[in-house]
């Protein structure tokens, strides 16, 4: 890869994490995909949109937007090697052919200006080492009058899978996790920064309505306990922990999570986000 100014992430998403999201891309999806519908409604993706999906992961909204914009194209953009290879294998095999995917950091990625009529993306903005020099590159692979719509978690209290790991917090060191405006999930949790950011990146007609989904998070509540524990994060947290710790921690964490069983086996937790829409300015020379 090329242009790369996110080192770190980049390290974290061809490792291990992205490994773990490129197998596990149907789980994710089923915590996730609540959010796809606002998302490319707010986009407003239609007949021969060409579309740039930001953090495609595994390229589930990526191909969702082509479908939408079936005389158009749509790009997903990825640090992640293992996941762009899940994401082009099954384009192929859905037979979505206006759809392709590329491995680059959004943040310096060489765009063609004015390439796209609209940028979307589902969690896939939060970690950028400088937000605005991102947006703002975003902002110029964007038509004049193009639009910005991306989903990201708002307050961390409001998310229920936050208070599942919160559950934790006698046997574990989560310390910070969730506060808002630090590195990593939640940068982007208060709405007066991504105003700023968006403001200075160049971006126009900013608007910021919160919205929940609830996501499957496993069969049962022990099944989405590991799984939880099994991220990144958890992962992080377990290894800090001796093997009769990392016991109590999963009875706990199941214990929590029984309260989440639905009526079908299945463990269902409310996710609270942001989903942010903004434009580049039809005028290129006005606030640019």
């Amino acid at each position: 890869m090329q242009d790369i100014v996110n080192t770190e992430q980049a390290q974290a998403w061809n490792g291990s994490e992205g490994v773990h999201w490129a197998r596990n891309q149907d789980r994710w999806n089923a915590v996730n995909e609540g959010f796809d519908e606002p998302l490319l409604d707010a986009a407003g993706i239609t007949g021969d949109h060409r579309t740039l999906d930001l953090g495609c992961g595994s390229g589930q909204t990526t191909r969702r937007a082509a479908l939408r914009a079936p005389r158009g194209r749509a790009l997903g953009l990825d640090l992640s090697g293992p996941m762009l290879a899940e994401a082009r294998a099954r384009a192929a095999r859905e037979g979505v052919a206006n759809v392709s995917f590329t491995q680059g950091d959004a943040q310096a990625y060489p765009f063609e200006a004015g390439a796209f009529d609209a940028a979307i993306s589902r969690y896939g903005v939060m970690f950028f080492a400088d937000p605005v020099a991102a947006f703002g590159n975003v902002a110029k692979a964007l038509r004049p009058g193009g639009s910005l719509a991306f989903v990201c978690p708002a307050d961390a209290a409001l998310n229920e899978w936050v208070a599942a790991v919160a559950s934790l917090r006698d046997l574990l060191p989560v310390g910070d996790f969730g506060q808002p405006g630090l590195p990593g999930m939640f940068s982007l949790a208060d709405p007066d920064r991504i105003r700023d950011v968006l403001t200075r990146a160049g971006l126009t007609g900013i608007a910021i309505k919160q919205v929940e989904a609830y996501g499957v998070w496993g069969r049962g509540a022990e099944d989405a306990a590991r799984f939880l524990l099994g991220t990144g994060p958890g992962r992080h947290l377990l290894d800090q922990a001796d093997q009769p710790a990392q016991a109590r921690v999963l009875r706990t964490l199941t214990d929590h999570l029984r309260d989440h069983e639905a009526a079908d086996g299945t463990v269902r937790l409310r996710s609270t986000s942001w989903l942010v829409t903004a434009e580049r300015p039809a005028d290129p020379s006005d606030g640019r």
